[in-house]
């Protein structure tokens, strides 16, 4: 890969696109999609550390979390990642979500070892937080959230099994999971056919979940109840048309919220800026097929993962957690 990140200053690609006025006080249109590091395979998954001034995300064909930050550029932070296996597995073996939890660690959706791991940061002790639901081996869990309770809520699609959906070694439907904090795993959705990424309303009281599907790519919105059940969602926000019209490919994937409620989702063209009222706003252009992105700095530097390249964006809003 590419030590883009050590270059001062850093090339740039894409563009940001005004849909509505409103999007001028989120980001300027003049911004620059910055590439910090290109030479992956697909990057996923990317992740703020706080006290470091760091930034951790996987590239799951590769089955490695790098890690990044603006003095030392890129360096291996974990690998293998999310398959510990003998002989090669599927084309996505690797590490996909990562959070970091409210104990300070580093928390996995693994595609290869079919769970959600944690971990410490600054040493080992990888420890299985689930790997199957009623004595059922999960598929690839994709992505996560974590509740300030303490329950984290995730998906599992089949991206990561070596057939996909056709794989002999399936054992579940695709579908949204609760953990709760004392580890009982729940269904908390499962009218999804390719749940993907998932993010919280700043009140807590809406689950945004993504679907990667060709044919219904909608970003869906499920009041949370009070037990921490999911009531039943609706379209929040339908990319199929921007999809099905073109030219800009890519489905929706992992997103991010602000303090005032927008949603920076990944999806056809980059990522799309949707307000919460459901409206779209504006789009960061990369052009590129684009998996996830996340806060970093002091909030309002959003990281992008697209395809084989890190990106970042400086914005004008500032994102949940800062």
């Amino acid at each position: 890969m590419s030590a883009i990140s050590a270059q001062v200053p850093y090339p740039t690609l894409g563009k940001i696109t005004q849909f509505d006025p409103a999007l001028k006080t989120l980001i300027s249109t003049d911004a620059k999609i910055e590439v910090l590091a290109s030479g992956y395979i697909w990057t996923e998954g990317p992740v703020w550390l706080k006290e470091s001034n760091s930034l951790l995300f996987s590239d799951v064909p590769a089955n490695t979390i790098y890690h990044w930050n603006e003095n030392e550029g890129i360096k291996v932070f974990l690998k293998p990642s999310g398959y510990t296996g003998l002989g090669p597995y599927s084309e996505e073996p690797g590490s996909n979500g990562l959070i970091i939890n409210q104990k300070g660690e580093l928390v996995a959706c693994e595609h290869g070892d079919r769970r959600v791991s944690a971990m410490p940061l600054t040493s080992g002790g990888k420890r299985t937080l689930v790997d199957n639901f009623q004595g059922k081996r999960f598929n690839s869990p994709n992505d996560i959230v974590q509740h300030s309770s303490g329950t984290y809520y995730f998906t599992d699609p089949p991206y990561g099994l070596p057939n996909k959906q056709d794989d002999a070694s399936r054992e579940l439907d695709f579908g949204v999971y609760r953990i709760a904090t004392d580890g009982k795993v729940t269904l908390v959705a499962n009218d999804l056919v390719r749940p993907n990424g998932l993010a919280f309303s700043p009140d807590e009281k809406t689950l945004y979940v993504a679907q990667s599907d060709n044919d219904r790519a909608i970003y869906m919105a499920y009041p949370v109840k009070p037990d921490g059940t999911l009531e039943k969602g609706s379209v929040f926000f339908d990319a199929t048309p921007i999809l099905k019209e073109g030219p800009f490919s890519g489905l929706p994937d992992g997103m991010k919220i602000d303090k005032k409620g927008n949603l920076f989702a990944t999806g056809p063209g980059g990522v799309l800026i949707i307000s919460p009222e459901g409206k779209l706003l504006g789009r960061i252009e990369t052009g590129l097929g684009t998996a996830n992105c996340a806060w970093g700095n002091d909030g309002s530097t959003l990281y992008i993962t697209a395809k084989n390249y890190l990106c970042r964006v400086r914005t004008l809003t500032k994102g949940i957690g800062f």
